[in-house]
């Protein structure tokens, strides 16, 4: 793990009228290094994604991607940074195929972007690094057999791994994933925890998860959330072992 965050955020905060979804809560991610963020529905973790990503903006506090303060930022400016996120709902193209998909998210960092007139004349089978971008991510999400297959027919489990595909394809350095294994069987579970260590090796990662068997195999450090207040933060052992995260939310069975 390195010393430097990629991304820090300090005593971060969201009010909606007198609601505070998230109060005060401060992470920092890591290269090589997954932190996960755990807690009951209506904790706040969505919205300290969201805050994150620039799909919210704070009421008060810190982000800092690379030393650049990013609170206030629009999500695109922030995702050219290098941060790439999944959402809890499925956001792909059904009707493309996954080659598709995962080929638009790969455009979207050339630094003359396909809306440009003079790109609407190129092919965009002739775009050599897109589509070597394509490749890689692609390859790097295990789809690689199913490259030319329309989104619509792959399962639940291969829809999530395009999802990070289409991430991936943006070439980012921190990936923010909600609930990535979200409505899935044992082996899709058991694919996608797989795939998350492997890109944990190159990446900063904050993972929100309630599936806690995958949180306990991949997380190096873990918060819990309750009532968007952070009541533990630490390595999962110590996190396992505070009573009062077992009453808000682990249960004996943890």
């Amino acid at each position: 793990m390195s010393d430097v965050a990629l991304l820090a955020a300090d005593k971060l905060t969201k009010r909606f009228g007198g609601l505070a979804a998230v109060n005060e809560v401060s992470v920092k991610l890591y290269r090589d290094h997954l932190h996960a963020v755990i807690g009951p529905n209506g904790a706040g973790k969505s919205t300290l994604t969201n805050l994150l990503s620039g799909d919210l903006q704070p009421t008060s506090g810190k982000i800092l991607f690379g030393g650049e303060e990013t609170a206030g930022n629009t999500p695109e400016s922030i995702s050219r940074l290098g941060l790439g996120r999944s959402y809890q709902k499925t956001n792909i193209f059904l009707p493309f195929t996954v080659w598709d998909n995962v080929r638009l998210a790969a455009q979207s960092r050339e630094r003359h972007a396909p809306w440009n007139p003079l790109h609407w004349l190129q092919s965009a089978t002739k775009m050599t690094a897109v589509n070597q971008r394509c490749e890689r991510a692609i390859e790097l999400a295990g789809l690689t057999h199913r490259a030319q297959t329309v989104a619509a027919t792959i399962s639940h489990g291969e829809q999530r791994q395009l999802e990070i595909a289409m991430t991936l394809a943006t070439e980012p350095t921190v990936l923010l994933l909600d609930e990535p294994l979200a409505g899935m069987g044992q082996a899709e579970a058991e694919r996608m925890v797989e795939l998350l260590l492997k890109l944990k090796k190159d990446h900063a990662m904050m993972l929100v998860e309630h599936d806690m068997d995958a949180v306990f195999a991949l997380a190096d450090q873990l918060t819990v959330m309750v009532n968007g207040q952070v009541i533990a933060s630490g390595t999962p052992a110590q996190v396992r072992a505070d009573p009062q995260v077992q009453a808000a939310y682990l249960g004996d069975e943890h």
